[in-house]
């Protein structure tokens, strides 16, 4: 389901980080970096808000007291800079469900957000048949008949992706940023390394090799 998140951070560099790791996961993201700006659009609700607690106008703490008033359900993330406990204290009576003291990993972030959206709506997640394989996103398993796949972390993350694109020609710099993130500073042949495993291990796989550019996924009509 593609939920409709506002997000709250006058911070202009994170701000754009956080919107691409959102968007990544498949959710309409739209960004403010003041308090007014996201003020007028607090009468067409999303689905979630992320609020930074420090804004250069309004802050969040007089975001959400407007936001509750009109959508008192419609679930909240408080991000700040602060770490006090008040702070938390504070947030949570106002009606927020989570807080995520800065610094913080963009992909923390992701995860709380899926989490909340999961508790608050439900989240329907997919079972892939690729013959003869069947993957299950949810309890991130691979089987094969009535077999496990062992499967590191980044390893189903790729079959996921790919399996999720399948018949899409996708480069090398977009499988990068989808697994490792737009903040991973080491060489796109880790790719290439992670593609060779998951065929070892799932010789079935019809993945191809673009040559000069990346990989792409082809359905098995088994």
């Amino acid at each position: 389901m593609s939920f409709k998140i506002y997000l709250v951070e006058d911070d202009k560099n994170l701000n754009l980080i956080l919107t691409t790791y959102l968007e990544k996961e498949g959710w309409q993201v739209s960004s403010f970096l003041t308090g007014k700006d996201a003020q007028k659009s607090i009468n067409n609700p999303p689905d979630l808000w992320i609020l930074d607690i420090m804004l250069p106008d309004i802050d969040g703490y007089q975001l959400i007291k407007e936001i509750k008033l009109t959508t008192p359900n419609i679930p909240v993330i408080f991000i700040s800079a602060r770490d006090a406990d008040i702070d938390r204290v504070l947030g949570l009576e106002l009606g927020s469900d989570d807080y995520l003291a800065k610094p913080f990993l963009p992909r923390e972030l992701v995860i709380r957000t899926k989490n909340l959206l999961e508790r608050i709506y439900g989240i329907q997640y997919q079972v892939i048949n690729i013959p003869p394989y069947t993957i299950e996103e949810k309890s991130r398993r691979v089987k094969l008949e009535d077999s496990l796949i062992d499967l590191t972390s980044k390893e189903f993350d790729l079959l996921l992706y790919l399996a999720k694109n399948q018949g899409i020609a996708l480069s090398r710099e977009q499988i990068l940023e989808a697994i490792w993130g737009s903040d991973y500073f080491g060489t796109d042949r880790v790719v290439d390394d992670l593609v060779r495993r998951l065929r070892k291990k799932m010789p079935e796989l019809r993945i191809e090799t673009i040559y000069g550019y990346g990989y792409r996924m082809i359905e098995n009509d088994k």
